[in-house]
């Protein structure tokens, strides 16, 4: 067979290339999106090519499945604002307590059945510190149950256009190819059958799959206190300068007050001399503070509104009165994801002390000092503070928050969001308007209520998404373009030659499902599609079947932490391995795929 012509090669590569580089951590994903935007348009300018012009490639912007993904990401963040899903919340706690067994199978149902109409993300985070908690009053590990419940809603999405961005994704570049268009519910037959021993499995046998893994933090808990260290008569403080102390600790001590007698205070600048009998007010670790009070031969007491100083000891240990630990998990489209604690000056605005970090990837955890480390989607940070500004970040609704407590956003207009995002649903699926249409006026509903404010809907459209996804519909077009789909379906068609066409079928689909747990399943899925409509020319069978064995592969995200954006963040809630993903993961694609590749053929005279 022939090589392709140059452009189509170029355009083959480029592919290849940038398959690779979605998998490399150390690279943004809009950056990688980005420069292949850029090469794709100053490549057809430079070296034009048939009818293709750079301009079409900026229509991936405007493009209708982009705009429906990113309006229905506004919708589910009312939903989650507003606390409207709160009541299946309390449902899904309560019946925890008293079976929870089958309160196992209920959450992994409700979620996947609510995954079909709501994107998952949001789902995830309202689920993940509900069954923590539970989990840590009944005494169950979080790792049997985390992954379970993420892996269900993953099912759940396939069952719809509307379930995943991969499915409107694919039925928008179908609908470009002039190709009957999905229905919201034209697929959900073989999900229902393929869903429900996937289901199964991950309620009987996931949870024995899966070893006993503690969350990230159980074994961290770098309490910061707030304590007095007097300087008495002949100790190392006592004449020395502020900056001089600070030397002797390596400029690691943090006074925030120095108070001599009763009630002056005194500014804390670097030339001021200690006193005998000055008090220096001091926030660390105990074991910074025990180290100062060595270093400085000072007397360290724990902080007392009374008259009666209590000098710390075995027996009167640091006090942290009031003061509460919390692990919030960095997701995407938070204030914290891709910035430092420095530049998002988290302290300040959240009244919390951040202690720890544990990575989302493998690596060690950083403590100490956090400020400069730039965060990721899936690192968990465990802070300390009050009881309130705990409430309060977990309110705010921008952060997930596990700190053992079942509490939610609940608003007066929760009802009114649920209300507004029923409508969304019901007229897609009844066909009155299209999804893109009802989408957009579902975001429309959403800020003229009040459900949601401009900076909630511009803090739920996901940067790194509309990238992947600009690019991914920038790469179909070229493939399709310039021949190189095709060429790649032939290439296919070869290695297949003689094959049953269900077995053709069975293979891509597995082939889609191995490329979604490497790189993006939305880029999977779009570079996948118009090759797969290719392969069905090719050989003369329906298109319809190749297109859904893309969908069903490139939603099959569950062998890896990387597949999908919510495996991340169940691994930190969990504290999962790597490899905790294949356990569960591989089999759980076996199934689903056997099950698919059994009744495809049947379902459409293959």
């Amino acid at each position: 067979m022939l090589l392709p012509e140059p452009h189509a090669l170029a355009v083959i590569l480029l592919t290849v290339v940038t398959l690779f580089l979605f998998t490399r951590d150390r690279i943004p994903l809009e950056t990688t999106g980005l420069a292949v935007l850029v090469l794709l348009i100053v490549g057809f300018y430079l070296f034009p090519y048939g009818d293709i012009r750079p301009s079409d490639f900026f229509s991936s912007f405007g493009h209708e499945a982009l705009i429906t993904i990113c309006a229905l990401l506004i919708v589910s963040k009312g939903l989650e604002t507003t606390g409207a899903l709160q009541p299946l919340a309390s449902i899904m706690s309560s019946s925890w307590q008293s079976k929870p067994t089958l309160a196992l199978l209920v959450t992994l149902a409700l979620g996947a059945v609510a995954s079909a109409f709501l994107n998952n993300t949001p789902i995830v985070v309202m689920l993940l510190p509900i069954l923590v908690a539970v989990c840590l009053r009944t005494g169950t590990a979080p790792s049997s149950v985390l992954m379970p419940m993420g892996m269900a809603t993953l099912i759940g999405g396939m069952a719809t256009t509307i379930g995943t961005s991969t499915n409107l994704l694919i039925a928008g570049v179908v609908a470009d190819q002039g190709l009957p268009q999905f229905g919201m519910f034209d697929f959900l037959l073989p999900v229902v059958i393929a869903g429900i021993p996937g289901l199964l499995f991950l309620w009987l046998v996931a949870p024995k799959l899966l070893p006993d893994r503690k969350p990230p933090m159980s074994d961290t808990s770098p309490r910061v206190f707030k304590a007095l260290l007097y300087v008495p008569e002949e100790s190392f403080a006592e004449g020395k300068t502020l900056t001089e102390v600070r030397a002797k600790t390596e400029n690691r001590i943090k006074i925030e007050r120095i108070q001599r007698g009763e009630n002056l205070f005194l500014a804390r600048l670097p030339s001021v001399k200690l006193q005998a009998g000055d008090r220096l007010y001091v926030r660390d670790t105990a074991e910074r503070l025990k180290e100062f009070e060595k270093l400085l031969g000072a007397a360290l007491y724990n902080v007392s509104d009374t008259e009666t100083e209590t000098p710390v000891s075995d027996d009167v240990p640091l006090a942290t009165e009031g003061q509460q630990l919390a692990e919030v998990v960095v997701t995407r489209g938070s204030p914290l994801h891709h910035r430092t604690l420095g530049t998002s000056q988290f302290g300040v605005r959240y009244n919390l002390t951040p202690l720890a970090l544990h990575r989302s990837r493998p690596g060690k955890d950083v403590v100490g000092d956090l400020d400069s480390t730039r965060l990721r989607a899936g690192d968990v940070l465990l802070v300390q503070g009050s009881r309130a500004a705990i409430v309060e970040l977990r309110a705010g609704g921008t952060m997930l928050v596990l700190d053992g407590t079942t509490d939610l956003p609940h608003t007066d207009r929760a009802n009114l969001a649920l209300g507004i995002m029923l409508a969304v649903v019901g007229l897609a699926a009844t066909g009155l308007l299209p999804i893109s249409v009802a989408a957009i006026a579902g975001v429309a509903a959403m800020l003229s209520t009040g459900c949601l404010r401009w900076r909630d809907a511009g803090e739920a459209i996901n940067i790194p998404v509309v990238m992947i996804i600009v690019a991914s519909l920038a790469l179909g077009h070229a493939l399709l373009a310039t021949g190189a789909a095709g060429y790649i379906a032939q290439l296919f068609v070869l290695a297949t030659k003689g094959l049953p066409v269900a077995v053709i079928l069975s293979g891509l689909m597995l082939l889609m499902a191995v490329m979604t747990n490497v790189v993006s399943n939305n880029a999977a899925a779009v570079i996948g599609t118009p090759i797969s409509i290719s392969i069905a020319q090719q050989i003369g069978a329906p298109v319809e079947p190749f297109i859904l064995a893309v969908i069903f592969g490139a939603n099959m995200s569950f062998a890896t932490p990387i597949g999908y954006q919510t495996n991340l963040l169940i691994m930190s809630a969990g504290g999962y391995k790597f490899t905790d993903f294949l356990r569960v993961g591989i089999p759980l694609t076996l199934i689903m795929w056997a099950i698919f590749s059994a009744i495809m053929p049947f379902l459409y005279d293959l």
